[in-house]
């Protein structure tokens, strides 16, 4: 007996010397602070997502509102707002996220960051989406029940802004190519801007301050000697893209001047009700200044005379248009709907607005739903050309301050061109709204 404990006690003491499995208890610790770690990181990403999900659909549905409210009641376009965001968000799944009350038209100030209502405007909207008791959809925990916290409340603003780009202010912007060949000379702050890409020749000057954009600045069209040719482009290159949301409304612009309505006739009309012509050609004693006229062409076009400067007057047709040499207008408005290669066109030396220096007034307008073709000489003063189609101009056309031209297609500008920018004098361009989110 006394051998058998003899030989047992140098086992015990090895036992309860060795440090064998002192890390057990340790590592049980650990697993279980991981374990639970893992559960709380998953209400955390469960409340993340449902963030990240209200957002967009709050992002969505002011953008919806804020678009919609350009050519709708202020009730009709908080409606639409909502539809927008039970679309992302079902009520059956969410329940109410959006509620017309919880948007806000008004204005936004981007130095102070901070939204003043007005429910009147159409500048700004914001929206506020929720997930709250209140709203009785609050997100359920995973586990933080066990804590006595059942829901979680989530409400996410967003801000939308209208704003107007001012390529199409001032400046040269199609949908197609715009092509403007050799020698021609751009001044500060004026824009050319194509969908596709750019294409010009030698001996372009671009003054600091010019922009001359694309999708993809390496799509620009060049000679072999490039830059170097073109001084001042490089700097003025810049990658984007414009959705070109005037050229969809010129139908609703040429329709509503027919008819005098007061969101597209000039104030210089005094009396909306149109007179109606009849013929093919017209001269400045044909038309009556603060009226609107239209003129049912039938077969072929029409000329307009107006060596004497047309002033005051809105021109509505639908067939070609053929503005003699050496024509003026004046605070004048020329429009058709015909969708021609040269719906509105002129032999040489076309001026479109009053040469002023940039002065506020004197502005003209050629709108078409086909193309516009000029020979050499055209002059442009404070005034807008917006054509569905093509917009082409031969050489010579100088003396180019304060232009908006806007093509559906390309614009082909040719060469010998000065290109000046007034930042002035614009102020009766048709535009039309972009938009951002502003927080």
């Amino acid at each position: 007996m006394y051998k058998q404990l003899k030989s047992v006690r140098p086992s015990v003491k090895r036992f309860r010397s060795s440090e064998d499995g002192a890390l057990t208890v340790f590592g049980l610790y650990v697993m279980m602070i991981m374990a639970t770690l893992s559960i709380f990181s998953l209400e955390v990403a469960n409340l993340m997502s449902a963030r990240s999900q209200l957002q967009m659909s709050a992002d969505s549905a002011a953008h919806a509102a804020l678009y919609y409210r350009d050519t709708h009641t202020a009730e009709e376009s908080k409606a639409m707002a909502v539809r927008v965001a039970e679309h992302a968000m079902p009520t059956t799944n969410y329940g109410e996220v959006l509620s017309t009350a919880d948007i806000k038209f008004g204005t936004w100030d981007y130095v102070d960051q901070t939204f003043k209502i007005d429910d009147t405007s159409k500048e700004a909207v914001m929206v506020t989406t929720k997930r709250t008791e209140g709203t009785h959809n609050a997100i359920q925990g995973f586990v933080s029940n066990w804590v006595g916290k059942d829901t979680w409340g989530v409400t996410t603003p967003a801000v939308f802004t209208t704003y107007r780009p001012m390529c199409f202010r001032e400046g040269f912007v199609a949908d197609g190519v715009v092509d403007i060949q050799s020698n021609n000379s751009f001044s500060n702050g004026f824009c050319i801007h194509s969908n596709s890409y750019v294409s010009m020749n030698n001996n372009n000057t671009f003054e600091p301050g010019t922009v001359v954009s694309m999708p993809n600045i390496n799509d620009i069209d060049l000679p072999q000697s490039g830059f170097k040719s073109n001084d001042g482009l490089e700097s003025a290159l810049r990658s984007g893209s414009y959705r070109l949301r005037i050229i969809n409304r010129l139908p609703d612009i040429i329709a509503g001047l027919e008819v005098g309505d007061a969101k597209y006739t000039p104030d210089y009309i005094t009396t909306t009700t149109p007179i109606k012509l009849n013929g093919k050609k017209f001269t400045v004693s044909d038309f009556t200044p603060g009226r609107i006229h239209t003129v049912n062409c039938g077969n072929g076009g029409i000329t307009i005379d107006a060596k004497t400067t047309l002033s005051n007057v809105v021109v509505v047709a639908n067939c070609d248009i053929k503005l003699s040499s050496s024509s003026v207008l004046d605070s004048s408005i020329i429009a058709t709907t015909s969708t021609g290669a040269r719906s509105i066109n002129s032999p040489s030396s076309l001026q479109v607005g009053r040469n002023d220096n940039c002065a506020a007034g004197g502005g003209s307008k050629l709108l078409t739903m086909g193309s516009m073709n000029f020979a050499s000489g055209l002059m442009v003063y404070g005034s807008q050309l917006l054509a569905k189609d093509d917009i082409e101009f031969a050489a010579n056309a100088n003396g180019i301050q304060g232009a908006s031209l806007v093509a559906g297609g390309k614009i082909d500008g040719t060469s010998n061109m000065n290109m000046g920018f007034c930042g002035s004098g614009m102020e009766n361009n048709y535009e039309a709204e972009y938009f951002r989110l502003a927080r």
